[in-house]
């Protein structure tokens, strides 16, 4: 077994897969992708695209399509993940939202529940409008969105806004992305908060770190963050916001770019490439999150024409088959991770692998697994354990827990990713 360097890369043949779909000519490329969906084009591989597609954050519109027709014929596994987002009480077209003007996350007031409750509502409702047609579940999530469009002003708290400016932010666009063009939804005005309330946080987060040491704060942290402004370039056809986000999952100074993600490689442990995530030595409630914070970067990057998945050598696929063996109670190499904390970047190290919540249980697997062994065939052992034995079908917001890190990822992706 040998550890790679961080600082490994793709050769020169790498190609984007917006470089492939415009060498190949559009709907042609698209289709032999695996998208029925139109693929957008740019001048250059590693532009934002000249147009932006829609839907086309989490899902595309094959996604949708096929999600419709094997639910309406009955077919597992979708059925199946369709009756847990029926079963769920926040997709229920009653929904009241509780939009406010002031959200808080850290320190005195906390409120910031009411807010991913919120959000998963207006997710939940807008699935059940776009798989099963349901004007009601579309009404409810155009309410939610139209009412914290028009009442919220202002996320703060401690450090942790800026965990809720991220996470909630990028989590909040994709209901507003399935919801585009439907009657009655103020786009314009939800485009605005999101401008206005979430993205002045998410950049300050990343060229400011809140002051403190660039390593001092854990990867999801960025990864939020970048998953945020790269959601709200989508949503507002911002081709400079979604080039921010690109380019820091590439070369960013802090922790969420994905060398420093997953700092250290191991070539054939029993077979496969592993890589060791950030926050392994942390524990793996925390490492569980970032596949689904990366994973909901690329998903979005996929989408608009760039594999972000297969960036560096597949550098993130080796890493959640890491996180995956592990949490599956199976042994992992571990590199000593050491890092800067606080204002003066005081050094810390983990020596051993973290085993806090070790086995956690969060939706997050399925867009994985069906990204990588469906969509381009690679031998995923401990991601496909993971979503089958552990996992499937996936729920969503209110299936794990009350308390916030059940609400860290949107989920549904047995119904929404199965191929």
């Amino acid at each position: 077994m040998s550890r790679i360097s961080p600082h490994d890369h793709l050769g020169s043949g790498e190609v984007s897969r917006r470089g492939l779909l415009k060498t190949a000519g559009g709907l042609t490329a698209a289709l032999a992708l695996g998208s029925t969906a139109l693929a957008s084009t740019a001048t250059t591989a590693d532009a934002a695209p000249a147009t932006f597609t829609h839907p086309g954050m989490l899902h595309n519109a094959g996604d949708i399509n096929r999600a419709k027709v094997r639910v309406a014929a009955g077919d597992d596994p979708w059925l199946s993940g369709w009756n847990k987002l029926v079963a769920n009480s926040h997709s229920q077209s009653t929904w009241t939202n509780r939009a406010t003007a002031t959200i808080i996350r850290g320190g005195t007031g906390e409120n910031y529940g009411l807010l991913y409750n919120d959000i998963a509502a207006a997710y939940q409702n807008a699935l059940r409008w776009k798989v099963g047609g349901t004007a009601a579940n579309g009404d409810c999530a155009v309410r939610i969105l139209n009412a914290w469009a028009n009442t919220l002003t202002s996320v703060t708290g401690n450090a942790d806004r800026f965990l809720a400016a991220g996470i909630y932010g990028w989590e909040f666009c994709q209901a507003a992305e399935l919801m585009r063009g439907y009657a009655g939804f103020d786009l314009a005005k939800f485009q605005q908060m999101m401008v206005n309330v979430f993205y002045p946080l998410n950049n300050q987060f990343l060229t400011g770190h809140n002051d403190a040491c660039i390593t001092n704060y854990w990867a999801n942290w960025d990864l939020c963050n970048m998953a945020s402004i790269m959601a709200i370039g989508i949503l507002t056809d911002n081709a400079a916001k979604y080039d921010q986000a690109v380019n820091y999952f590439k070369t960013g100074a802090g922790n969420g770019s994905i060398q420093h993600a997953v700092p250290f490689l191991y070539s054939n442990v029993d077979g496969y490439d592993l890589g060791q995530w950030q926050e392994s030595g942390r524990d793996q409630g925390h490492t569980v999150m970032g596949m689904g914070q990366m994973g909901a970067i690329c998903e979005m990057a996929w989408n608009q024409g760039d594999d972000l998945y297969s960036y560096d050598s597949r550098r993130f696929f080796k890493a959640a088959q890491y996180v995956a063996k592990y949490n599956l109670g199976q042994d992992v190499p571990y590199t000593t991770y050491t890092w800067g904390s606080g204002q003066n970047c005081a050094q810390n190290s983990q020596t051993v692998i973290g085993s806090g919540s070790r086995g956690q249980i969060r939706p997050v697997w399925a867009m994985l697994h069906f990204h990588y062994n469906r969509r381009i065939y690679l031998d995923d052992p401990y991601i496909s354990q993971m979503y089958y034995n552990l996992v499937a079908p996936e729920g969503g917001g209110g299936d794990y827990g009350t308390n916030s890190g059940g609400f860290d990822q949107l989920g549904f992706g047995t119904l929404m990713y199965a191929k």
